[in-house]
């Protein structure tokens, strides 16, 4: 049966030991291991015992290697497992090192999540749908993601949605009320807001124009189609497809025809 004749301390890991059987180095192991198996010289180790104390540094290793990867940032146990599996950790021994984990506090999806939420909703603003495709892609289980979620209220939702649409309605003024309507609701739906929700922060937002910002805007879109058609067509052709454009911005006809009117007559000044 094999003897342990030497243990040194290795210089690049203090916490991690030499063990030489017989003379001959055989393997290393982590501090703790030596500890918890009493390894001393002149120990004995039959080929049980040695399966167990490998098993067991495995383990010890997975589990500084999770530590360090959470050090960065909170992460989930799906997070944990899949990085420790693609550091070619067998499965028995990252599930070991994930209880042990989850035994110590290192890791609590029930905080994880809430803390996602959290982040989510008020550093992003985003609404339970797109917090939920989150979660999702955190491994965070069905039935947690709504016991959760649960806290993100209707009325909270409002309030984070309003928040967004005041803030690009008044970012936006020099665009069409219907164009900046339909871009909002746009960007709320990516955000992860119902659409009830949606046309309910809608009707609370004024996109009211006074007349001189009418004038700047339909001048803005007209110019902008003038230039993108008179290239490619004149006279009835032109007309049509500018009236077509500006009136798809939001544009009222009686502008986009003032409008037309007076580049004609600049052209016809040329």
């Amino acid at each position: 049966m094999p003897v342990i004749t030497k243990i040194t301390q290795q210089k690049r890991d203090s916490e991690r030991y030499n063990i030489f059987l017989d003379e001959k180095y055989s393997f290393s192991v982590h501090e703790s291991i030596l500890v918890k198996f009493g390894m001393t010289k002149g120990m004995q180790l039959d080929e049980w015992s040695m399966d167990e104390i490998t098993y067991e540094d495995q383990i010890a290793k997975a589990f500084n290697r999770a530590l360090h990867f959470l050090s960065f940032k909170m992460r989930s146990e799906s997070e944990v497992k899949k990085k420790l599996m693609d550091l070619e950790y067998g499965e028995a021994v990252v599930l070991e090192a994930i209880v042990k984990l989850r035994r110590l506090g290192f890791l609590d999806d029930e905080e994880f999540t809430e803390s996602l939420v959290h982040t989510q909703k008020n550093m992003s603003g985003k609404g339970p749908k797109a917090i939920q495709q989150a979660l999702t892609k955190k491994g965070i289980g069905k039935e947690l993601q709504e016991q959760v979620l649960e806290q993100y209220s209707e009325e909270e939702q409002f309030t984070v949605a309003k928040k967004l649409a005041e803030k690009a309605a008044r970012s936006n003024r020099s665009i069409p009320p219907a164009q900046l309507k339909q871009r909002i609701q746009n960007a709320l739906v990516r955000k992860g807001y119902a659409f009830g929700l949606i046309n309910s922060v809608l009707e609370e937002i004024d996109f009211e124009r006074e007349e001189d910002e009418w004038d700047e805007i339909t001048v803005s879109v007209g110019e902008k189609a003038w230039r993108r058609y008179e290239s490619k067509h004149t006279g009835y052709q032109l007309r049509s497809r500018v009236k077509q454009a500006m009136y798809q911005k939001g544009i009222p006809l009686e502008k986009i025809d003032r409008f037309i009117e007076k580049k004609e007559n600049e052209d016809d000044g040329e």
